[in-house]
């Protein structure tokens, strides 16, 4: 290793915490959004806000860097993020049903871009590029089934789904983040001893 990579090294093991509280927290609203009632429903609609206004303010910093027309549509877009993060944190338990309607269109393009991005790492040394291209088929396919379901129990069946994905995706999240959080302090712990 590099003595450019140790000291990167060390100075992330310093911050090793950042990632075990993050994975708590992670874990906490995996447990607030399983328990399934209109309180899930309310964080993930005030999650929603948050991920439009971390969007929003991606946008600013996008616009900052390009001019032209390009600019000004990048502000459009800060724009509509920004309002759409006020809505997430005022009318949370609308924006929730908001987000259960076009289910089958979030669906939809997120499993096009997981083909596309098991795809595409295929040839950059990726083992399991198949994982991801599985993945992407069957929320394609998963987003197909939610669009064409009937009406009447719909919504009901939606709710149930974007609770139990975003629950078990945050579960998922507080572990690899905790994971990752003594894998650092590991990795920092390694780097202290062979350079002592």
């Amino acid at each position: 290793m590099l003595e450019e990579d140790r000291v990167i090294v060390r100075e992330a093991a310093h911050y090793w915490w950042l990632f075990l509280i993050s994975g708590i927290l992670w874990i906490i609203v995996a447990w607030i959004v399983l328990r399934m009632n209109i309180t899930s429903i309310a964080a993930v609609g005030v999650m929603m806000g948050v991920v439009f206004l971390l969007a929003g303010i991606n946008e600013v910093a996008v616009s900052r860097m390009i001019s032209g027309g390009w600019k000004a549509l990048h502000i459009v877009m800060a724009v509509l993020f920004f309002l759409g993060a006020l809505w997430g944190f005022f009318e949370p338990v609308n924006s929730f049903f908001a987000l259960a309607s076009v289910l089958g269109l979030v669906l939809f393009f997120y499993g096009a871009f997981e083909i596309v991005e098991g795809i595409a790492s295929r040839g950059g040394g990726n083992p399991y590029w198949w994982a991801n291209l599985v993945a992407g088929i069957l929320l394609v396919l998963l987003g197909f089934w939610v669009s064409g379901e009937d009406r009447v129990f719909a919504l009901q069946r939606r709710t149930y789904l974007i609770l139990f994905w975003v629950g078990f995706f945050a579960l998922f999240r507080g572990f690899s983040q905790i994971f990752l959080a003594f894998s650092v302090r590991h990795a920092g712990k390694e780097v202290e001893a062979a350079t002592a």
